[in-house]
């Protein structure tokens, strides 16, 4: 039975997280600049206003220390104390060179990384928010980040210019980059029907499983893609899920269920899904799926008749995959914004912000 926690905003939540710690707070963001603060029950336990009134884009927890809350609305991020929202702690002003449009810490919160509507990424040094990198690869917005676990150094970066980024942080190329739309076009050449049209897969949210070697990556045509990163940080293999009849806004990995391929999607469509990927072609080592839009090593010993067979399997196990569907699909009837997946109260949760001043509040099924 969903619930809706009413009271933390007057305008549209545009972001939502929750913390690590034992308290398990929650935090959310909306236009305007405000910021609420919930217990695990839906209580609102705190409520800022932050200057200037811009619309917050991104909220994030320190994994490290749970009494540290990051807000990016603008160019600046905020640090708040979330047991306490008074006023805030610091202000990391102009940290992005334009607006930024979402946050990442790494493991140890030592590092904030941000994605800005110039295509950079920039990396804070925590405490003190010292830049100390600046990443310029993107041709377009860079809309989504995120930290790869176990690999402090490795940070996957998303965009408008339809490209997914693999970074190591000692450089300042990205180790590889795969473009969606090269792979978007060999589906619908199998898939369009005469006079069909598809959105472009322009890339809004990237997250990695907490095994920390397969990326979901949700995208403006509907799909969400799947990437599996093996030895060295190398693009292994990839794939996609057609996960929403519109764009698809939110992906992310779920790290307390029975394993790490869990993954809950929300969209444009107004759908929130429960996907069960563990036995894609991109996660099960068995399965062998072609990477396309990325460069890779060309294939040796192999007849061209066995590459061709190797394809056509690999594309119907692909496609038994989508036609198996979500283990959940929830018609939550309005454009998802943000997705936040949470143990409340020791029940596995999905918390969904959309253009309504309300969160809404999913228990999992058993899983």
């Amino acid at each position: 039975m969903a619930k809706l926690w009413r009271e933390g905003h007057s305008t549209a939540i545009l972001c939502v997280c929750a913390s690590p710690g034992p308290e398990g707070l929650v935090a959310s963001a909306s236009e305007g600049g405000e910021v609420a603060v919930w217990s695990q029950e839906g209580c609102v336990v705190g409520r800022l206003n932050l200057p200037g009134e811009e619309d917050c884009t991104s909220v994030a927890f320190s994994p490290a220390a749970p009494g540290l809350l990051y807000v990016s609305h603008g160019d600046t991020v905020s640090t708040l104390d979330p047991r306490n929202l008074k006023s805030t702690v610091e202000e990391f002003i102009g940290a992005g060179e334009e607006e930024i449009n979402a946050l990442a810490l790494n493991e140890s919160g030592s590092a904030l990384a941000l994605a800005d509507d110039s295509g950079a990424v920039r990396i804070l040094e925590l405490p003190g928010g010292k830049v100390c990198r600046t990443l310029r690869r993107h041709t377009n917005i860079c809309s989504s980040v995120a930290f790869r676990p176990h690999r402090p150094n490795n940070l996957l970066s998303a965009g408008l210019d339809m490209q997914v980024m693999l970074w190591g942080l000692q450089k300042t190329r990205p180790l590889w980059t795969l473009n969606l739309q090269d792979i978007a076009e060999e589906e619908d050449d199998h898939q369009q029907r005469p006079g069909q049209l598809f959105n472009p897969p322009l890339a809004h949210c990237v997250s990695v499983a907490s095994c920390g070697n397969i990326v979901a990556c949700a995208a403006e045509d509907g799909r969400v893609y799947l990437m599996r990163v093996g030895g060295g940080s190398k693009l292994e293999q990839q794939g996609a899920l057609k996960a929403h009849s519109q764009g698809a806004s939110q992906a992310h990995f779920i790290p307390f269920l029975s394993h790490p391929y869990w993954l809950a999607t929300g969209g444009n469509d107004g759908h929130v899904a429960l996907w069960e990927v563990s036995k894609h072609p991109v996660v099960t080592p068995e399965g062998k799926a072609k990477v396309k839009g990325a460069a890779a090593p060309p294939r040796k010993g192999k007849s061209k008749a066995k590459r061709k067979g190797e394809e056509a399997r690999e594309k119907d196990e692909a496609d038994v995959m989508d036609k198996s569907g979500p283990k959940v699909n929830i018609d939550h009837g309005d454009k998802v914004n943000w997705l936040c997946p949470a143990l409340l109260k020791g029940t596995a949760s999905l918390l969904v912000a959309d253009q309504s001043s309300s969160l809404t509040v999913y228990p999992f099924p058993e899983a």
